[in-house]
Order: C-alpha cells, then structure tokens, then sequence
C-alpha cells in the first residue's frame, strides 16, 4: 500500500479492506473537488479556488464512509480529532453541502455547536460555498437561518446548546462543530436520537481537544467518547458502528518540540508552517497549546502564567510621570470574595501595572463581612481629583455595580462598562498573556498582584482560553481588572473628543 504523508493518525477504528473498496468516500471526494469552493483566502488557496483535499483528507472520508456488505454505510456516529488549521470548518461545511445535494428525500441535516456563534460558523461557510459555485446556487435556496433544497425536500439548519428546542426532530446528518466545547450532553443525545427512524442517518463531531472534566467534575461528554474511541482503536472493546480518527502529539515529548508538531498535524509543512508553530508555542499557555495544537487533553485546571516570566516583568519603585495618563480598572463583589482597584500607568516607555488598592475578605471572617463599597468609590474619585494624575477611563464590569457607575457619571468621570463575558474576555486573555510572554509591560511586584495573577488557573469555554481561581479560596480579582484594563489600555486614544460616558 502507497504510504501518505500524515496518515494515519495516532488513532484509527479498525476497517476492513473490502469496506473500504466498497467506500461512498470516493463519491464524496469527487464532489468536494467538482463543486466546492475556498471561502476565505488563505495558504490552501484564494476565494473561489476549487476545493483541494490533502491525501490525509481524502482517506479520512474514504474510512469515514465505508460500506458494509449489504450496500450500507457501516458507521452512523463518528468522532474525529484534528488541531487547529487542518481545514476543520472546510470538512464539515463539505459535509453537509453532500448531503442537502446528494442525500436522501426529505433529509433533515442540522450543524451543532457549543453556542450560536459557533454553530453559524459551518452554516455560513455552507452559505458562501453555494454563493460561490452557479451549480449549487441554481439547485439551493439560501435564508438567513436554513438552507433548502426544493428538489428533495431537504433542509439544513444550524443549532446551539444556548437555544435547547430540539425534541421532535428526524435528522438524517448532524455536523457537530468543537463538541469539546458542549457543556453536558443533552444535546448530543438527543441528536443522536431523533436519527433513530432514518435508514443511514450519520452524526459526524470534528473537534479539538479540551479539558477532561465539565462544570460538574465529572468526566466531559467528547473525553469520554475519545477514551472509547482509543478502547476501539486497541482492539480493546467491540463497536462497528463507531468511527473513530484522532490527531494526537506524544504527552512524553515536550510541546516545543518539532517532532511533537510534526506527529499531531497532518497539515504541518503544507497548510501549517514551522513558524507558525514556534510563534504559538512562546505566545500561547501550555494548556491551551496542547488543547489546540497538539490535540492532547488537559485537566479542567492549569497554571496560566509561568512565574518566571511573571517575576522578569518587574520593575520597583517606578517614578510617577506628572499627569500621565492612566487607566483605572476594578473587579470585586460586596461580601464574597475581594476586590481589587489596579492602574495603568502610560507615559513611560512601556505600561506599568500597579494595585492603587485592594480588599480582601480574610479567612477567618464571618458572613456579616463585606465590601466597604463607599471606600471602594471614593478611592477613586480621590484619584480621578488627583492633579497628579490624568484618568483616562475607570474601566470595571457594570453588573453588581450601576448605583457605583451613575456615581461616577455624575462626578463627570470617564467610566467605561466592560462585561466579563466570554465574548471580551477570551481574547483580553489571550492578548495580556502575549503580553507578558513579550514584555511589553512592567508591574510593581505588589505582592496582592503577584498572588492573585499566580491563583489564576486557565479554562477552556466554548469561546477560547479563560481564567478561573485555583480553588474557592483563592483571590483573582487583581488579575481579572489587569486583563480587561489592559485591553483598554491598548486602544488608541481617540483623536476627537469623545462623550465622557459610554460604554463598549
């Protein structure tokens, strides 16, 4: 047998040769080639280019959809793992577009992700294929929410675990997208289900790693079928109808190494480059870059920051410029946990990170303890009066915090609403972790700071990299305001006055 590059992975379900003679995966591939096209330029081609399989993909959907002897496919679940930039998203899109054109009457085919932004991603991609190509365009009929084939009566729909209306459904094919990312397994069961009247219905997940455990501590939905997947791979345990393909690096190699890269990435030295990898292997967590990179899984909870490139960044008694502009950030609650007021300092060289102030419930207080909230808010207005300084904005999340945010609205001070969500703070992360791997700042070795940034561990939500505390007692806030005023702090300022209050 001819060998091919990057094929096969480090795990493969047992398929016999006479399946895979008989294999639809060679229609399939007939069809990407013939009528799919690249919707975003990149290294595999520009918009509008004919879709090129690499032999790793053209094998993979030739094991994907091999046939059993009575003229049926053989598996109707699938879970496949591939790390970041290995043409994913182009896959599943491909997928889905065979089966509105090519598949059963009155087919029901439905994409499914963590949440709706995650699940639009096949369906716009599908979207912009058929924009793409007159042959699809002139037989599909594209919405904004479903995609229909008026010849069969099929109809494509993307769907999220944020809107849970799923009971009542007959799916014939389901995409799902970073089933990692799935916070239970609600609604991967009863996906599965509603395929249980179809004759060759299929459900397909394409995913990274993640973390092993969900919210609950138990293990997560995608570990748990990655573990049967290895069980079947091994011989171990016996489960035909299961397909299973997963890219993995080797956990006893380190995660810089290049032969680690080379073994999880079929696409390294063709889509993905070695620069590429180097660059992702010094700016991005350890966690997060086996999760993503190398497709290796993680427990729920790993160190963020090294210390030592934490400790490299400080710089004692840092003089104060006249009237430099600052950024004062605060996270906190009133009775839970601490809050913390940091500023950062910008008429250096670099930004200079520093606690203006912080409160921190101690160990041993009881539950009449809380937030001296009134101090909190005349810390700051005594800044903001401060002719030493010059604040630029007051930047903090609004939510337990509107009496303080009208407050210092009416004092005429530049407060700016930043909601912690997942949506801000996934790339805010990501953006101070590069940050500090660059040293593109400084900070006063203020112990609070060093320990609160040394209690941040990371999480992975639908959305990316995330930080969380090392256990229920430990102190973050620090570090949380860090992260979302350094985001502001790295705005341009705006060349025209701009109303005093506003928010993002």
């Amino acid at each position: 047998m001819e060998t091919i590059k990057s094929w096969p992975p480090a795990y493969l379900s047992p398929i016999s040769a006479l399946q895979l003679k008989n294999s639809r995966g060679y229609d399939v591939i007939d069809f990407a080639e013939t009528l799919c096209r690249i919707t975003e330029d990149s290294i595999a081609g520009n918009v509008g280019d004919k879709l090129v399989l690499r032999p790793w993909q053209k094998e993979l959907l030739i094991n994907l959809y091999a046939e059993n002897e009575d003229g049926l496919l053989k598996h109707r679940r699938a879970l496949i793992g591939i790390p970041r930039k290995a043409g994913k998203s182009a896959l599943l899109a491909t997928l889905v577009l065979e089966q509105l054109l090519l598949g059963v009457n009155g087919g029901q085919i439905y994409s499914c992700a963590a949440d709706k932004d995650q699940a639009k991603i096949i369906f716009k991609t599908v979207k912009r294929m058929i924009e793409l190509e007159p042959e699809l365009s002139a037989v599909l009929q594209t919405f904004r929410d479903v995609i229909y084939n008026p010849g069969t009566g099929t109809i494509y729909r993307a769907l999220s675990s944020e809107a849970f209306t799923k009971e009542g459904l007959n799916s014939t094919f389901v995409a799902f997208d970073e089933l990692h990312s799935q916070p239970n397994r609600e609604l991967y069961d009863t996906m599965s289900l509603s395929m249980g009247a179809r004759l060759e219905p299929m459900l397909v997940a394409i995913t990274t790693a993640g973390t092993k455990y969900d919210s609950s501590g138990k293990e997560s939905l995608c570990f748990q079928m990655y573990n049967r997947g290895v069980q079947l791979a091994k011989g171990e345990v016996e489960d035909p109808s299961f397909f299973f393909a997963w890219y993995q690096g080797d956990e006893k190699l380190n995660y810089k190494d290049e032969d680690n890269w080379k073994i999880a990435n079929p696409s390294y030295g063709d889509i993905l480059s070695a620069e590429d990898m180097k660059s992702a292997s010094l700016l991005t967590p350890e966690a997060e870059f086996k999760t993503k990179r190398l497709n290796l899984w993680t427990d729920s909870a790993q160190t963020w920051i090294p210390t030592d490139s934490w400790d490299a960044l400080t710089l004692k008694n840092r003089e104060q410029i006249p009237q430099e502009d600052v950024i004062l950030g605060f996270d906190g609650s009133f009775n839970g946990d601490s809050t913390a007021i940091v500023a950062w300092y910008l008429g250096g060289e670099k930004p200079h990170l520093d606690i203006l102030a912080i409160w921190e419930r101690p160990d041993d207080a009881d539950q009449t303890w809380f937030i001296p909230v009134a101090e909190v808010e005349q810390t700051i207005i005594d800044a903001y009066r401060n002719p030493d300084y010059s604040i630029r904005e007051v930047v903090f999340d609004p939510a337990r915090y509107s009496r303080t945010f009208m407050l210092f609205d009416e004092e005429g001070m530049p407060v700016v609403s930043y909601p912690n969500s997942a949506e801000r703070m996934v790339p805010a992360t990501a953006k101070f972790y590069e940050a500090v791997m660059n040293n593109s700042f400084t900070h006063s070795g203020n112990e609070a700071l060093n320990r609160h940034v040394a209690n941040s561990m990371t999480k992975t939500s639908s959305r990316g990299l995330m930080i969380q505390k090392a256990n229920s007692k430990k102190k973050i806030d620090a570090c949380v305001a860090a992260i979302f005023s350094y985001d502001r702090a790295t705005v341009p300022v705006p060349v025209k006055p701009v109303a005093r209050f506003y928010s993002l």
